[in-house]
């Protein structure tokens, strides 16, 4: 395992890489030995280490990253292919006049120093756009990051014939209130709202956005842009609404901390990433975009052409660029179901191809790939893959879909709800198995099958859905446990009404505070059905636990009631407790042991979470029945999410996931779930 040096600004500096590099260490400390280095004087021994990673930007906050990278050569990663105004600030911004003239005859040719010679003589500015100022940087470095095959592409263009990997930029899917930023904006929830984000340049196409805003505005006089970010100084940009007349529909915010940037982002319906020229640069703003499941545009050029098509707009470079981002931005105003549909692809793209984990993982695979002299095959993108083949928004619009990958885990053939039912012991059994018959079925069908080799343990077992998990899923050892004194091991045996014989054996423990007695990487498969609800107080234990005793690749199947269901809405904007089970229960008989409540009802997106911060990437998340009884007097509250522009997804009364097992408990505390 390679020990890292990371060199890169971290915050407060004003750089998108700053806060990249930030949220990478956090997520790559937990893979590979990692110390930092920002800048800050802190010595740097480079015995100490087996790599050096330089993350490398164009702008003077990357100065000292750079001239480590040349004293000492490592990895750099790549941020944007041109260079030219970091090698500026280096020497001209330092009054070396010398130095930039040096760099120039380095990097270009006869041209390109001529054009210098007018450079120094103060007659034109530097051909920023024009050489690219890599090479000495380049030439010195023993392998490379980029982020899209667009930069695999220039990097090899520039003469790099080492080692290069294509890692996606990391995506950040945070947590905001739309609708208190929207109040604070003076918004109503319809009123449609456009925004641009980060540093206001004009390659960013702000002018050619303002004008096809203004036709919006012809058709829709509701609509209002907001532009977060600091201006610059080239593109005056109050002057130009001014002269456009929409004084009154955009405002500049300026630059605002970090909170309030997501929060803006979050209360808009559609997000402009427009920008050319481009050099490679991926975008945090967008990304961010995305993962609050924004409808974005982007320019069809450099990186951001290679998003699938049915995750972002992509506007053609070129003539008609106004007319394109006036249409589209008709469309998403317009059609209302478009844009969710767009938003909510664009959510799911990032939380498969761009979560930090995957990324953290890359570079440590990289990275070790690179310690251990092994050799690593070169990127290349045939085409990105689309999310969703199936969206009839999105083909009604004209959006082009592609394929959908093929799911991870192999799906467990159907069982029928017959033969879980003739596993019922007493008529008890038999109207819980007939109540729930929708829930165990679909949790037979979302457990991956298993082999003779492999073992399963199924957590809370009443033998209804058991004995399925050997006959049916194929595994070759099937084990129950339950709430009990630890130590205790009950031998079970039930017969079906079909006169098959089950037999497994119910280990007995506290899932909250007991070492489960199993050793580690020993299922294949665990499920946790309608448990940790009832959980009282620990209940990562349980899942560090599961972690522990599953093998790596193993799968975690649970299921838990749905808090935010359609009906936990209902209940709770009429004036009751949204809890499926949070009444006290009631024995039946005086001392009788009765079963435990529900304490705790989880959200779909807490559940993702839970099983992420337990080191479990997850494979499937979806919500359905609980329990099989129709519910159309909560249809109202559809029309309630869609008037607000609220996700109608993962609505159902129960919660389904599937996790794989990728890597030990990441946060055996996580900060939403512990005080």
């Amino acid at each position: 395992m390679p020990r890292v040096a990371f060199f890169s600004p971290l915050p407060p500096s004003k750089s998108g890489i700053a806060d990249y590099s930030q949220t990478l260490i956090e997520h790559l400390a937990g893979k590979l030995p990692v110390e930092a280095f920002a800048g800050g004087g802190a010595p740097f021994d480079p015995k100490r280490f087996d790599l050096a990673l330089y993350h490398i930007g164009n702008n003077p906050w990357h100065a000292f990253v750079y001239r480590e990278a040349l004293r000492n050569p490592g990895v750099a990663v790549m941020h944007e292919s041109n260079l030219h105004h970091l090698i500026a600030d280096l020497t001209i911004g330092r009054n070396d006049w010398d130095g930039y003239m040096a760099e120039v005859e380095y990097n270009g040719d006869a041209e390109d120093i001529a054009f210098a010679k007018r450079v120094r003589a103060l007659e034109v500015g530097p051909d920023y756009e024009g050489l690219p100022m890599t090479r000495r940087l380049l030439e010195c470095s023993k392998a490379v990051v980029v982020h899209s095959q667009f930069m695999v592409d220039e990097m090899r263009a520039q003469g790099f014939r080492g080692p290069i990997a294509r890692i996606p930029h990391g995506a950040w899917i945070p947590d905001a209130d739309r609708f208190g930023f929207r109040h604070r904006l003076g918004l109503e929830q319809a009123t449609p709202l456009i925004g641009i984000f980060g540093f206001l340049k004009p390659y960013k196409r702000i002018a050619e956005s303002l004008r096809a805003f203004r036709r919006l505005v012809r058709l829709d006089p509701a609509a209002k842009m907001i532009l977060v970010g600091e201006p610059h100084p080239e593109l005056r940009i109050r002057e130009l609404i001014d002269s456009l007349g929409l004084e009154g529909h955009a405002r500049v915010l300026g630059f605002t901390p970090i909170e309030d940037f997501i929060g803006y982002l979050a209360a808009c319906d559609i997000v402009l990433n427009l920008r050319y020229p481009t050099v490679g640069e991926s975008s945090g703003s967008l990304l961010r975009a995305l993962g609050l499941g924004k409808a974005a545009m982007v320019s069809d050029v450099g990186s951001f052409a290679e998003f699938p098509d049915d995750v972002c707009l992509k506007v053609p470079v070129g003539p008609g660029e106004e007319d394109q981002i006036f249409e589209f931005l008709n469309l998403l105003v317009s059609r209302p179901e478009v844009r969710r549909a767009i938003g909510e692809n664009a959510r799911r793209y990032v939380e498969r191809e761009c979560n930090w984990d995957l990324v953290a993982t890359r570079y440590a695979e990289f990275l070790t790939a690179l310690h251990e002299g092994r050799t690593w095959p070169e990127p290349r993108l045939e085409r990105a893959p689309a999310v969703d083949a199936s969206s009839p928004e999105l083909e009604q619009a004209g959006v082009a879909e592609l394929p959908k990958p093929a799911s991870p885990a192999e799906p467990a053939p159907a069982v029928a709800p017959e033969y879980i039912s003739g596993w019922a012991e007493n008529p008890d059994s038999r109207a819980y198995i007939e109540t729930h018959k929708t829930r165990l079925v679909r949790t037979l069908e979302i457990t991956p099958s298993g082999t003779a080799e492999d073992r399963a343990l199924e957590m809370g077992a009443y033998l209804q859905i058991t004995p399925a998990l050997k006959t049916k899923l194929g595994y070759g050892e099937v084990r129950g446990c339950y709430y009990g004194e630890s130590g205790r091991v009950d031998r079970r045996r039930a017969v079906s009404t079909e006169g098959e014989i089950f037999e497994c054996e119910i280990d007995h423990f506290n899932a909250e505070k007991d070492v489960f007695p199993y050793p580690d990487g020993h299922f294949s498969t665990v499920l946790c059905c309608e448990l940790i609800e009832h959980l009282l107080e620990d209940p990562m234990h349980l899942m560090s636990e599961i972690n522990r005793i599953l093998k790596a690749g193993g799968h975690l199947v649970l299921t838990t009631p749905n808090v935010i269901s359609n009906r936990a809405i209902s209940a709770i904007v009429q004036g009751y407790h949204p809890g499926f089970f949070h009444a006290y229960v009631r024995p039946r008989q005086p001392g009788e042991e009765v079963e435990a409540r529900h304490n705790r009802e989880y959200s779909p997106r807490e559940v993702q979470r839970l099983l992420e911060n337990s080191g479990f990437a997850v494979t499937l998340l979806e919500t359905g029945e609980f329990r099989d009884e129709p519910h159309p007097e909560h249809g109202w509250v559809y029309h309630l999410l869609d008037r607000y522009a609220l996700s109608t997804d993962l609505r159902g009364d129960g919660i389904y996931v599937v996790g794989e097992k990728t890597e030990a408990v990441r946060d055996r505390y996580p900060g939403w779930l512990y005080t």
